[in-house]
């Protein structure tokens, strides 16, 4: 009789970008708190792309890339359209 050992696949990355990624976005909407989550979004992203490629929880690992993207996005997009807003109203 043998002794069959399962191999338990962790799927601690795409958890850690899924968890990173919600809080990334949430607390990156705060006015003046979002840019502390700056390592949060890119951890996130990073996360992600390691656990795809590690073959975790694809959808765990998506959600968390792209939660990580949206947040680095929009927070640095917002900031490029103030800019352009401020320099071509003539102040």
């Amino acid at each position: 009789m043998e002794l069959q050992q399962e191999v338990s696949r962790s799927n601690g990355m795409a958890v850690s970008s899924l968890v990173l990624g919600i809080v990334g976005l949430v607390l990156g909407l705060v006015p003046f708190l979002g840019w502390f989550m700056l390592p949060a979004w890119i951890l996130a992203i990073v996360f992600g792309a390691v656990g795809i490629k590690k073959g975790q929880s694809k959808g765990m690992s998506y959600t968390g890339l792209i939660l990580g993207v949206a947040a680095f996005v929009y927070k640095f997009g917002f900031w490029f359209l103030v800019v352009v807003g401020a320099s071509s109203s003539g102040m």
